[in-house]
């Protein structure tokens, strides 16, 4: 399947934005010729100015002066060009230096003032301002920008010209008589608005900033091209997703993003509490700190693996940019260990815990999380309605993350098996990456200019192949038969599979999209249906090339007395999930689900390397700009 070039969208006719007196520039620009046949349009556009030349010379689309008299044209003479008298003295000066030869002789004083008296041809002229800009200006809603030309008569050329300027203009659409980058341009013939920029303190005045920089002002990241594209084509998956369960009859709704209860019995929590602050509620302390305690073991492992990855982004040819992504990324982590260390060892058992707080004066009056994962009450909607699906924010207090909040795609399905979400998955994700091919041609070809020139090709290929299925056991026979890779973590029966694990898998030994199925009970969430062998789950993880897991799934545990025992046997608060287990009580049924990481598709499809690039306004540890 091959991807088109820009401007190949279905012509479109030029209307105006229904909710504004504007054209958005996609209708002008998206059509087959460029809008050529726009040509002769009056509209009124509005965006960004992106970048911008001023000149002095009046534009090919613009007015032509009068021609010059012809030679035989007397001066004076209607329709002529006047000429000034000082002219017809400079072309006499020859003849007046000969008069002064005869007559002034050797007088130096008479000549010198006769000289001064005859005017010399002017030097080079003094530069003049500039009498017209061009603007490349975007609006967001494509690629491509439009160009607008705007005399000096029409609106001050110093205000129009710095980056990030916005602009509000009314014209006429033209093509250029010189024939160059763009087909098509827009004469201004009045200026409705201007959103002038303080060029000093504007960010992206510079020509070009790294990504790293982009996220310490992240209200202007999708004034760039780059941004906006990843945006569009995040809007565009999200649609698709839509547009993917309304086919297959699931029904939309919201989960909570507060809740009592912890989705997966084992993750960070950040708690949400209205107590700070408030006098004689906190006891000693005005603040909760380490509230659910942060392991400094996990610290130390988060630093191994991203020293590890700096190494290996080091030996390989990656851009520097994700270099200095990986670098500061390390750095920070470091700083996170030592300050724990610290802590440690000055003030032991000095943190305040859950249990010093009393919760009854908090404003649920009980402890309430933001949740990590929706699947829960999905649940309780599917026991109800049969398919069921959320997309929204999720959340892990997990420092040694890249991000705290991200954004998920999660499904339930009554009367489902493990087999059955499996397949879902795969059809899901496929259809995710036909979509971008076929409706994101413009945006996606930008990506491969300009980010990864093999992402339409990995997109093809995903979509092309047949995903394999091997079950965890295998993975790990598989895997510890390898002799020509030293993994950094000693694969064990029972052991967590490791990103550089599931790397070598998928794009070493399948070299395609693997679903791990049936997975030790202990590395999986406490509602994963147990195995008839009693040590394994019915639970998968989708690992694609490039982008690891992007998919977990499970079926859920139906049976009322296996599920308590779960949640016995881990030590989990009975209490926070008696709402959960009364679904069991009443009218349980097999069912099954996942959830899809969305970031990390959009990740995947843009060919970027961080994923706090493709997150609007990315919370990480330490980072929650504005």
């Amino acid at each position: 399947m091959a991807t088109e070039k820009p401007g190949v969208a279905v012509p479109v006719d030029v209307t105006r934005f229904k909710y504004s007196n504007r054209v958005v520039l996609k209708t002008i620009l998206g059509s087959r010729d460029g809008g050529v046949g726009l040509v002769g349009k009056r509209v009124v556009i509005g965006g960004w100015v992106r970048s911008s030349k001023a000149g002095t010379k009046q534009p090919a689309t613009l007015p032509l002066p009068p021609p010059p008299p012809k030679a035989d044209e007397r001066v004076g003479e209607t329709g002529s060009k006047d000429v000034s008298c000082v002219e017809i003295l400079q072309s006499r000066i020859p003849f007046f230096r000969s008069i002064l030869k005869v007559f002034g002789g050797g007088n130096y004083h008479l000549r010198e003032k006769l000289e001064q008296a005859i005017p010399r041809p002017p030097g080079p002229p003094p530069p003049l301002p500039p009498s017209i800009a061009f603007l490349q200006v975007s609006d967001g809603s494509c690629v491509a920008c439009l160009q607008v030309a705007v005399v000096a008569a029409v609106a001050p050329i110093s205000q129009l010209l710095p980056t990030g300027t916005c602009i509000l203009v009314e014209g006429v659409l033209v093509q250029p008589l010189v024939q160059g980058k763009h087909v098509i341009e827009l004469k201004a013939e009045k200026v409705l608005h201007i959103g002038t920029v303080e060029h000093d303190k504007y960010p992206l005045s510079k020509k070009k900033l790294p990504f790293d920089m982009l996220r310490d002002c992240s209200q202007f990241r999708p004034r760039t091209t780059t941004v906006a594209s990843v945006t569009r084509i995040s809007n565009a998956l999200t649609f698709a997703s839509h547009t993917f369960f309304h086919n297959h009859g699931f029904l939309y709704m919201q989960v909570p993003i507060i809740t009592t209860t912890d989705s997966e019995g084992f993750t960070e929590k950040f708690l949400v509490t209205t107590l700070f602050g408030k006098a004689g509620k906190m006891g000693k302390s005005n603040a909760i700190t380490e509230i659910e305690g942060i392991s400094l073991e996990v610290i130390k492992s988060a630093v191994k693996e991203k020293g590890n990855l700096v190494e290996e982004l080091k030996r390989s040819d990656s851009n520097k940019e994700a270099l200095a992504a990986a670098v500061q990324d390390l750095r920070k982590t470091n700083e996170l260990a030592s300050q724990l260390e610290a802590k440690e060892k000055s003030k032991p058992g000095s943190s305040l815990k859950v249990e010093n707080v009393n919760f009854s004066e908090d404003f649920f009056s009980c402890q309430t999380y933001l949740t990590s994962s929706g699947r829960l009450h999905l649940e309780s909607y599917a026991c109800a309605l049969g398919n069921v699906y959320s997309i929204g924010p999720r959340f892990q207090a997990d420092c040694a993350k890249p991000v705290a909040e991200m954004s998920m795609i999660e499904i339930e399905m009554a009367f489902s098996q493990l087999e059955d979400a499996m397949s879902c998955a795969d059809d899901f994700f496929k259809f995710l990456c036909k979509w971008i091919l076929d409706n994101c041609s413009d945006d996606i070809y930008f990506v491969s200019k300009r980010i990864d020139k093999t992402c339409i090709d990995r997109l093809q290929s995903l979509i092309s192949s047949t995903v394999e299925k091997v079950s965890y056991n295998e993975v790990v026979d598989v895997l510890k038969k390898v002799t020509d890779k030293k993994f950094e973590t000693k694969l064990e029966w029972g052991a967590a599979l490791t990103a550089e694990h599931l790397s070598y898998l998928v794009e070493d030994i399948h070299k395609k999209p693997v679903i791990i199925y049936n997975y030790p009970k202990q590395v999986k969430p406490f509602y994963a249906r147990l195995n008839d062998d009693g040590k394994t789950v019915a639970a998968f993880d989708m690992v694609v090339p490039k982008a690891g897991t992007l998919i977990s799934g499970s079926q859920n545990e139906e049976r009322f007395d296996i599920l308590d025992s779960r949640i016995k046997e881990l030590g989990l608060p009975r209490e926070q999930y008696e709402w959960y287990l009364d679904l069991r009580r009443h009218g349980t049924v097999k069912h099954a689900g996942f959830s899809l990481g969305f970031d990390h598709v959009v990740l995947l499809a843009t060919g970027l390397t961080n994923v706090r690039d493709v997150i609007p306004f990315p919370r990480s540890h330490a980072k929650a700009y504005c």
